[in-house]
């Protein structure tokens, strides 16, 4: 696991480590989505390590494309306590459950686009130079 600093001191430096923008920052802690970051007397933010490995692991739902409310529901269960824990553990399996569902959708594609360019490669290295037809032989075959 990535090693962060224990404090981090600016909104910058957080957007940096996690990946997101500053705005995004703000807009998560806006809506809820993350607590409000404590501040320094000039009112700057200041970041926990654990607050930090806690929003990268919010963006990591977010790229898998788990969505803000259901990310917001988790994260106030997360607050709740110990008491909560086998509803996050369902949210969690329910959510990889769905990511299996798309990794395995995204394989199929893949071998899909696999078999079309070795398709084309081969019509490439041996072109039928007598079929004059220009249409596919098969008409699923686009």
């Amino acid at each position: 696991m990535q090693e962060f600093p224990e404090i981090v001191t600016s909104i910058k430096q957080a957007a940096e480590l996690t990946g997101l923008t500053e705005d995004t920052i703000r807009y998560y802690e806006k809506i809820g989505l993350l607590p409000y970051a404590d501040r320094k007397r000039n009112g700057h933010r200041v970041y926990s390590s654990d607050q930090i490995r806690g929003i990268i692991f919010l963006t990591r739902l977010r790229a898998t494309g788990m969505t803000l409310e259901e990310m917001k529901r988790y994260r106030e269960l997360s607050n709740i306590g110990n008491d909560t824990m086998p509803l996050r553990l369902s949210i969690l399996e329910k959510h990889k459950q769905k990511i299996q569902k798309e990794i395995s959708r995204l394989y199929e594609t893949e071998k899909i686009i696999e078999y079309k360019i070795d398709h084309y490669r081969e019509i490439s290295q041996n072109p039928d130079l007598s079929d004059t037809n220009c249409t596919p032989a098969v008409s699923g075959d686009l």
